[in-house]
């Protein structure tokens, strides 16, 4: 008989399945004729290039070749109320959007407030993807 667990896991995996398979940098998707990328189901999942060239307005020059998209919002058991963004130019990005960006603290990882996830989806909606984990 499976353990609690073992079964948590399997349903964790299974509810991220829309997850990418690999995240392309936001260079290469701006080099593609149709930007897009292969999630963990097999099918594919097409970026808005006007949303591409936003988030490039957002970055300093040569940031494009380490940003990853999409960028992940975890949803996390261990911060009840919180997401969590990992990646300094991630991060970075997240701050910009909503007007907290302080150009002297470079953060590697942040949690933000749920409620925020509204604000980040609508201003990138095909850039953000969710991940649900277990901690």
């Amino acid at each position: 008989m499976p353990k609690a667990e073992d079964i948590l896991n399997r349903e964790i995996a299974r509810v991220n399945l829309h997850l990418p398979a690999s995240r392309p940098t936001l260079g290469e998707l701006l080099n593609e004729n149709e930007p897009r990328v292969r999630l963990r189901d097999g099918s594919y999942h097409y970026f808005k290039r006007s949303e591409l060239e936003y988030l490039l307005s957002l970055l300093d020059r040569g940031e494009e070749e380490r940003l990853r998209i999409p960028i992940v919002l975890e949803i996390s058991t261990l911060y009840r109320g919180y997401f969590r963004v990992r990646g300094r130019i991630e991060v970075k990005v997240m701050d910009k959007i909503l007007g907290t960006y302080d150009i002297l603290e470079e953060k590697a990882e942040e949690l933000y407030p749920r409620y925020l996830l509204p604000k980040i989806r609508k201003a990138l909606p095909t850039t953000t993807t969710y991940a649900f984990i277990t901690e």
